[in-house]
């Protein structure tokens, strides 16, 4: 019998390690220890024999089944590592990068045309200040000398908004206030440029948007007077526009700066075209920024940052800078 048990072990574990799946090793672990297997069948027959044989033969058959079953735990572990391994790859997401051409985008006509502005005059000493746009009526209005009946503080003008007293508050209708604040925040002498959105009861068309943007620039120190004001906007127009442009400075009205004047750039055919409003700064509104007008003077000067890109980039409607058209935008 003990002959027949290693004969017995020997093809139990020639099935066990031809099994190549964990279905494949469960059917040789059936034919190696199921009901109906020579192991199985031997351990029945074991009562048969004579009581000297039957020790021995019991030992024996204990002994091979110990073996086929670590035999068959190991090719167990083996198999369900493998298969495993096998699920991970099939189930591996590629995560690899693909290079994939992509359109990048740039900045915005406007947002080039106001950085733009911005490098000029740091460059030529001035600093940038900001302020609100919802604004108070004083800082807008009053404090820029422009009286209470002033046609600009109508509400078919003007765009009022629900905060505080009626009338108080409103959306800023130019960048002017922004003077107003950098004189009250700091002492002469005061150099700043103030970009920034404002807002307008406009109706929009080719050349007026109801919110579009300003650069307004201050100066205030001792001893400035409007050759001061000449020369800075004809420094602005060669560094800005390059060679070939030069400007000049008309006679007009702002309440908020006396003289006042419209300043125009010429172009290279000869033609003027207006560009923005300028002055020295009038003695009401250095003492609303409490200054005193006798110990120090200033002049002021704004334009739209909307129009000058549309003049630079040849844009013959503003509107157009405001859609979404990618097609459009992707010109510039």
């Amino acid at each position: 019998m003990i002959e027949e048990l290693a004969e017995h072990e020997a093809a139990a574990v020639a099935a066990i390690d031809r099994a190549d799946s964990l279905d494949a090793l469960a059917s040789a672990k059936t034919e190696a220890l199921g009901k109906n297997a020579p192991l199985t069948s031997a351990q029945r027959n074991l009562g048969s024999l004579p009581p000297e044989k039957r020790k021995d033969a019991g030992k024996a058959l204990n002994e091979v089944r110990r073996r086929v079953e670590a035999r068959l735990e190991a090719k167990t572990a083996d198999l369900a590592e493998s298969e495993r391994a096998a699920r991970l790859v099939a189930e591996r997401l590629d995560l690899t990068e693909v290079p994939v051409e992509v359109e990048v985008g740039h900045a915005h006509v406007v947002t080039q045309a106001w950085e733009e502005l911005e490098d000029v005059f740091v460059g030529m000493g001035f600093r940038v200040a900001e302020g609100p746009e919802v604004e108070t009526d004083w800082h807008n209005f009053d404090a820029l000398n422009i009286p209470p009946r002033h046609p600009a503080r109508d509400a078919f003008d003007t765009i009022y908004v629900n905060h505080g007293e009626p009338g108080s508050t409103l959306l800023r209708t130019h960048t002017s206030p922004v003077q107003i604040r950098a004189m009250l925040d700091q002492e002469p002498p005061i150099y700043v440029v103030a970009p920034g959105r404002v807002f307008r009861r406009d109706t929009a068309d080719a050349t007026h948007m109801p919110v579009f943007h300003q650069i307004e620039g201050l100066v205030v120190d001792r001893g400035i007077s409007l050759a001061d004001l000449a020369g800075t906007i004809e420094a602005f127009t060669e560094s800005y526009f390059g060679p070939g442009f030069t400007s000049r400075l008309r006679p007009n009205y702002f309440p908020f700066t006396e003289p006042s004047a419209e300043f125009d750039i010429q172009l290279p055919d000869g033609s003027w075209l207006e560009l923005g409003g300028s002055g020295m700064v009038h003695p009401n509104v250095l003492r609303a920024g409490g200054i005193d007008p006798e110990e120090w003077t200033g002049f002021a000067f704004g334009f739209g940052i909307d129009r000058l890109a549309a003049m630079k980039f040849r844009i013959d409607d503003l509107r157009d800078m405001f859609t979404e058209d990618l097609r459009f935008l992707s010109q510039f």
